[in-house]
């Protein structure tokens, strides 16, 4: 058995303030048996680099060591460079009140331990606090295979023997107390399990891929003044009125994973205006990254090279419009580096193909749907054809599901038109209804931008991505209320028809009661989030705008939706017939209504109000006391 990486998780907070020297070099020379008054030859560099390579390497594929002990710059300075043996490790080495401990000739291989070492050594704990030699024996035997009646004890003395520590030294520089329980793990703690905890790849690792977004601040642009936005790993749903940002945010956050922006950019109004984010991948974050915008050149600088490359992206607009990133299909750049090409699509390039130039001749990003549809209809395969039947029936209603039927021809038009098979006969796509037309669109770009990147990956000797970033702009745009209902619940499960092994992030804005109730049986507040832009009044005659994480409260109907907080309606009526309820309430409050404006109230409710509104129980009677008749 190993010991556990939550045992591992107690042991670095432990090792927090150690001295970098304690867990390095003095095991380095005990180990070596150091004598005490006088010196040997000994390669101190070549021993302290192997020592650091055995023990200190959590990722073997790169050339940084991890420092687990305190740190004045800070956690970014946690991985250590491949020079760090022979420079900083000598360097600390060499200081007050440390290089007193040593017996060594300047410029010279000879070392040897001054017969006060101790007390040197002891005047190097942090606050006088004693190493924590039970946790640090955690780290450095974090691989190692241990009986299974292994105690805390025994994993304690093992350090002490292994490395000759001397009963003198335990008592003047080691805390020798084990904790209960140890715990430990029926396999080796794996790098996935490690770098969750550190959260930070070493700098020379290759970039890591399917990245997702975690983090997004705006300021001096947009409707708010200054806005941050902290995604959920899965569902993020953004509500709000119309004109307070939330395709704003969509176009943000693209930008944000990109370094591009799918329509025009975003333009500043104060001059220290700026952009934050943070993109984590399956195994670690990166640092959080702030561009300001450069009035000089009237743009966004382009973003640096990040730890983490974004995994698959698509954004499907509110105009029919998409956009695609994929990281494995490259362009070269004027510098020469090879980087991910966004592409945008308008709507007719979605149905008849995009064209462009590269290179000086032309290429085609993509046949389109109608020639794809066909194509893949008729090829002997099936292939991807099934999977976009498989997306489109998910994604439709059941009582009116959308079936492909038999290819067509249309007068004046040389190619052949997919069809779907409708209650009422087969009807050429571009004939359908705005609401299929839009479903059949999004449906077909993820299905098209899957294969697409499946047939780049294996292009490029690639690993395909395993995360898929998917942001819908008013996902209940043209569709019925049936359809509403059923929409985002149907998205969470198209990954199941791509790949199981999948992970997909959502963005979805709706201004849709139908949509948040929808999602009711599938939200999970560890992996989703709820979010509001609303008006709010820092001042007495200012109003700003401002992007609120909700609380997710199932309110089972659309009606308790609309007036709940995250729509804030006062009812679910029409205004006349909520403002004849609001006169109505008004009148029951009065100390001494008049008959006359009963009976007046009593009118437009008639008007208004259907004939089993829940609130005529609560008016008949009251209307009576007041001679009105109902």
């Amino acid at each position: 058995m190993y010991l556990s990486i939550e045992q591992v998780i107690e042991a670095l907070k432990h090792l927090e303030t150690m001295h970098t020297f304690f867990g390095t070099t003095f095991l380095v020379l005990k180990a070596h048996n150091l004598p005490i008054g006088r010196t040997i030859d000994f390669p101190l560099i070549q021993k302290d680099k192997e020592f650091l390579t055995q023990y200190y390497k959590p990722y073997t594929q790169s050339q940084w060591y991890y420092r687990v002990s305190r740190t004045s710059a800070g956690g970014s300075q946690h991985w250590l460079s491949p020079k760090f043996p022979g420079g900083g490790l000598q360097k600390v080495r060499s200081q007050d009140p440390l290089k007193r401990a040593f017996l060594h000739p300047k410029d010279s291989s000879m070392w040897g331990w001054q017969t006060n070492y101790i007390d040197v050594l002891r005047s190097c704990l942090y606050r006088g606090d004693k190493v924590a030699a039970f946790h640090l024996a955690v780290w450095l035997y974090r691989e190692r295979e241990w009986p299974d009646e292994t105690t805390g004890e025994d994993i304690l003395w093992t350090f002490i023997d292994e490395f000759q520590v001397s009963q003198e030294e335990v008592d003047a520089l080691f805390d020798v107390t084990v904790p209960e329980p140890v715990r430990f793990q029926q396999s080796k703690i794996t790098w996935k399990e490690f770098l969750a905890i550190i959260d930070q790849m070493p700098p020379d690792a290759e970039r890591e891929q399917g990245g997702t977004l975690v983090y997004l601040q705006l300021r001096g642009i947009g409707p708010a003044p200054e806005l941050e936005f902290e995604p959920a790993e899965r569902i993020n749903l953004i509500t709000g009125d119309n004109g307070l940002g939330k395709t704003f945010l969509l176009e943000c956050a693209w930008w944000a994973l990109t370094g591009l922006w799918s329509g025009l950019p975003a333009h500043p109004y104060v001059r220290d205006a700026y952009i934050t984010y943070q993109i984590a991948g399956e195994f670690s974050k990166s640092k959080k990254t702030t561009l300001a915008y450069d009035w000089q050149r009237q743009s966004w600088p382009p973003r640096p090279i990040h730890e983490t490359v974004p995994g698959l992206l698509i954004y499907a607009r509110t105009d029919n419009s998409f956009a695609v990133w994929d990281p494995a299909r490259l362009l070269q750049t004027s510098s020469g580096e090879n980087v991910p090409e966004e592409v945008v699509f308008s709507p007719n390039d979605v149905w008849d193909g995009k064209q462009t130039t590269y290179g000086g001749r032309s290429r085609f990003i993509s046949n389109g749907l109608i020639s794809d549809w066909v194509k893949w209809q008729n090829s002997p395969t099936r292939h991807p054809f099934d999977t976009l039947r498989q997306v489109l029936n998910r994604l439709s209603p059941s009582e009116f599901p959308l079936q492909p039927g038999e290819p067509t021809r249309l007068p004046n038009d040389a190619r052949d038109m997919p069809t779907l098979r409708l209650p009422y006969g087969d009807v050429p796509l571009v004939h359908a209804a705005a609401g299929m037309r839009r479903i059949v669109s999004l449906a077909y770009m993820i299905v098209w931008a899957w294969n697409e990147h499946l047939i780049q990956s294996e292009a490029t000797h690639k690993r395909p991505e395993q995360r898929m970033v998917v942001i819908v702009d008013e996902i209940e745009a043209h569709l019925h209320p049936r359809w509403q209902r059923l929409i985002a619940p149907a998205m969470l499960e198209v990954q199941q028809d791509l790949d199981e092994n999948l992970q997909m992030q959502f963005f979805i804005t709706t201004h849709s009661p139908l949509v948040t109730a929808s999602v009711e049986p599938s939200f999970d507040a560890t992996t989703d989030k709820l979010f509001k832009l609303d008006l709010v009044e820092p001042g007495v005659s200012e109003q700003i705008v401002r992007l609120e994480e909700m609380p997710f409260i199932k309110h089972g109907s659309s009606d308790a939706w609309v007036t709940s907080d995250v729509f804030g309606l006062e009812q679910a009526r029409s205004v006349e017939a909520e403002q004849a309820i609001e006169a109505a309430k008004a009148l029951q409050l009065d100390d001494n209504p008049n008959s006359e404006n009963v009976r007046r109230v009593h009118a437009d409710l008639v008007k208004y109000l259907a004939q089993d509104d829940a609130f005529w129980p609560r008016w008949i009677w009251f209307a009576e006391q007041y001679g009105v008749g109902v």
